[in-house]
């Protein structure tokens, strides 16, 4: 359905580290250049660095594809081992067959192939990805594996890509000695403003689409600003704002759909929601709190939604109040779904305290709450963000808390509307 609506082949922004959605900023074609320089000309000890999900496994695999056919390589993944299983990961990248366990077996049988490959000519190149997480041990042995060479030229050489942290570790005094072996050291930068969005430009192209813009100039702003300009989160935010839009009806994604994306992408903001749906005999406290931060936190634009979403407000306090004067009852308000203004999308706005429930009664009123529509409600929005789900169950349970509504997905703003809850667990 999500490539059906937006026409595409394929997934534009999948996880997946595949050579042709590499986007070649400024950065990345200055990094390949660098590595590819670097192993034309036998320079031994290269190393990339980049904060994760920049795109080094894909920057790598893009330089395989341009020295496919002319070297021998290796590409390890394995990196939390020690040495003895970093060679035997290693012969076994390079098609060499070993069992054996001893260290000084496994050198000789590295150095009989390295010797068999500088005699036809071919070099040997291996990448290690993810080297950050390579023992000292393990870094040492990679530092002693440029031992291997002939009297002209280095017999491999090896590609070290990782996070910042392998650039802390190579600066410890004890592993200097890797460190000065490292002839090419290259690094990717964060993408700004204007790279985010030829970014997801080449990605939907690449992916098959062809029409007008997906996301506006503010969009790609903030998007670029919460993924702090890193490739990796801005294909996981473009992909729940896409999804999200595409459950819409909407083909232009603004500012507000990629909030919303953005508050789906927040644990925090689930943990927080879990938390406040779970709560089901919330204290006088917690209520006045409540209510009073909904009054802090949602200036409605529309001064006739105001003074109804006031007045509608303070009438349920009241009678809230008094009725816990009067009989000391500690009514349930299950489900209360107020969330604070940094964890809502803006277009929903927070909900009346439900007091209809007495204590031990099993209503629908204690499985609800009353809400107050606000501009660009939908129902699909509401249900979303209340029970997390629309279906035809939700429908009828809507039908049945409102018996008022002749069409439940017909709603006008003012309107006040009983929403069901997600049970408690």
């Amino acid at each position: 359905m999500f490539l059906d609506f937006y026409r595409l082949r394929e997934q534009p922004f999948g996880v997946g580290p595949d050579p042709k959605y590499l986007y070649f900023s400024p950065s990345h074609r200055e990094a390949l250049a660098s590595l590819f320089y670097g192993i034309e000309t036998g320079r031994g000890f290269l190393a990339l660095i980049a904060e994760p999900g920049m795109g080094k496994t894909s920057l790598l695999f893009q330089l395989l594809e341009r020295l496919k056919g002319s070297i021998r390589s290796a590409f390890l993944f394995q990196t939390q081992c020690d040495s003895q299983e970093l060679l035997r990961y290693l012969l076994q990248g390079l098609g060499v067959d070993s069992q054996e366990t001893d260290l000084v077996h496994l050198h000789s049988r590295l150095n009989q192939f390295l010797l068999t490959e500088a005699t036809a000519g071919r070099r040997v190149v291996v990448f290690i990805d993810e080297a950050q997480n390579l023992s000292d041990s393990a870094l040492e042995t990679v530092r002693l594996l440029s031992n291997f060479e002939a009297t002209d030229r280095k017999l491999f050489q090896i590609v070290l890509a990782g996070q910042p942290e392998l650039a802390r570790r190579l600066k410890n005094p004890r592993l200097a000695q890797l460190s000065q072996r490292i002839a090419v050291l290259t690094g990717l930068k964060p993408l700004p403003v204007s790279e985010t969005l030829q970014y997801i430009h080449h990605r939907l192209e690449i992916a098959g689409y062809d029409g007008p813009e997906v996301f506006t100039s503010g969009s790609v702003a903030l998007i670029t600003k919460a993924s702090q300009g890193i490739p990796r989160n801005i294909n996981n935010i473009c992909f729940n704002a896409m999804s999200l839009a595409c459950a819409m009806g909407s083909r232009r994604i603004g500012t507000a759909i990629v909030q919303e994306a953005l508050n789906d992408l927040s644990l925090d903001g689930l943990v927080q929601k879990s938390r406040i749906l779970g709560r089901r005999t919330p204290t006088l406290t917690t209520a006045r709190q409540l209510s009073l931060g909904w009054l802090r936190d949602k200036v409605l634009a529309s001064r006739t939604v105001q003074t109804a979403v006031l007045s509608a407000l303070l009438g349920s306090l009241a009678t809230y109040l008094g009725a816990h004067t009067a009989t000391g009852v500690a009514h349930s308000a299950a489900g209360v779904a107020l969330e604070s203004a940094a964890e809502r999308p803006a277009t929903l706005a927070a909900t009346q305290l439900d007091e209809s429930a007495g204590p031990g009664r099993d209503s629908d009123a204690s499985r609800s709450f009353t809400y107050v529509v606000q501009p660009d409600d939908t129902i699909w929005k509401l249900c979303r963000w209340s029970i997390g789900r629309y279906d035809d169950a939700v429908v009828a349970e809507l039908r049945k808390l409102n018996p008022q509504l002749s069409n439940v997905d017909r709603i006008e703003v003012g309107q006040q509307i009983r929403l069901p809850v997600r049970p408690a667990n």
